[in-house]
């Protein structure tokens, strides 16, 4: 992870797989802390981790793209290259509705 991003992942979210020494050297080598996500001790039917709702919903996000809806490309750069414009649309849109209440103030 710390080749793909350029060193720049200092923190990890995991669940309660990723518990115990082994998980923890290893993310210690490379110089990542983790965090465990736990659930709470009285759990009773369904029951949300916290952090998890931001990956549910960056999967929510993609999900309204068509192409990405199936695997049609061939090549994994190509799925790559549209994630990447899928994000930049909503992220440009994103700050298009935070520049207009800006401006309306």
């Amino acid at each position: 992870m710390q080749k793909a991003t350029g060193d720049s992942v200092d923190l990890a979210y995991v669940d309660q797989g990723c518990t115990g020494e082994r998980a923890a050297k290893a993310a210690a080598d490379h110089g990542i802390a983790l965090e465990v996500v736990k659930l709470p001790e009285a759990k009773r039917g369904f029951v949300l981790l916290p952090r998890r709702w931001v990956v549910e919903r960056a999967f929510a996000w993609m999900a309204r793209f068509r192409r990405l809806a199936r695997d049609y490309e061939r090549l994994p750069t190509t799925l790559a290259g549209l994630h990447l414009v899928a994000f930049s649309v909503l992220l440009l849109r994103r700050a298009a509705d935070f520049a207009a209440v800006r401006n309306s103030l």
